[in-house]
């Protein structure tokens, strides 16, 4: 069971208990009234504790996905330059023996 239903589940249940108080309770309505809004203020609390929880581990969560992503865009930027630096080379490399073959010809053709 998730932690989403639980807390549905635990709403509903406050819920549930509170108007199963007022039916079955034989006492005065103020009194009945003071303990529903009693009930109904520690069941907004608690509902308040858990969003505030579940919203701290949202941002937690958030941040580290953040973070994580930031590595990932990091590494790929090096693994791109690295990339870029071996292309560079190799046509560098390609550019010089060219230049030679092209040198070396042009002496053949003088003899």
């Amino acid at each position: 069971m998730n932690t989403k239903s639980q807390e549905f589940e635990m709403i509903i249940g406050g819920v549930v208990g509170a108007i199963t108080m007022l039916l079955f309770a034989p006492q005065p309505g103020e009194k009945t009234r003071a303990e529903l809004q009693s009930g109904a203020l520690k069941l907004r609390d608690r509902t308040a504790t858990t969003v505030k929880d579940k919203m701290t581990q949202v941002k937690s969560k958030a941040n580290q996905i953040k973070a994580d992503i930031q590595i990932k865009a990091q590494d790929l930027g090096h693994q791109g330059q690295d990339l870029l630096a071996r292309q560079l080379d190799n046509v560098s490399h390609a550019a010089e023996a060219g230049k030679k073959a092209i040198q070396g010809s042009g002496n053949h053709n003088a003899v």
